[in-house]
């Protein structure tokens, strides 16, 4: 059987693209180039399905949820919050699998990031 490799892209809606463009590069540091290619590091991934009603994405309208990995949370929260950012300050962490923060772009997109165990 033919599989998927891995995520090809991810692709959203926008009232302000380069403005949001720039704040995921100034903010998180996602250095794409002119046609949106990141070159990311090597990691796990994980693809799962919530509920409905979820209240884990923030907005009911938000179908779905970016989340990217980091080496540092707390050192990301606190760039995240020195430049700004609308950073949540709840952190939770998971035995076996690590911890996680969010912050909500300035399109009100909820992202959360995490740090791998």
């Amino acid at each position: 059987m033919e599989h998927v490799l891995g995520i090809g892209g991810y692709f959203m809606r926008a009232a302000d693209p380069a403005a949001l463009t720039a704040w995921y590069r100034d903010c998180l540091g996602l250095d794409t180039d002119e046609h949106g290619l990141w070159r990311q590091d090597t990691g796990p991934t994980v693809f799962a399905a919530f509920e409905s009603g979820t209240d884990y994405f923030g907005s009911p309208a938000q179908r779905t949820m970016l989340n990217f990995r980091v080496r540092d949370l707390d050192a990301m929260l606190a760039q995240l919050r020195a430049k700004g950012a609308d950073v949540s300050d709840d952190v939770q962490s998971m035995d076996g699998v690590g911890r996680f923060g969010w912050v909500t772009d300035p399109e009100g997109n909820r992202v959360e990031l995490w740090q791998p165990a």
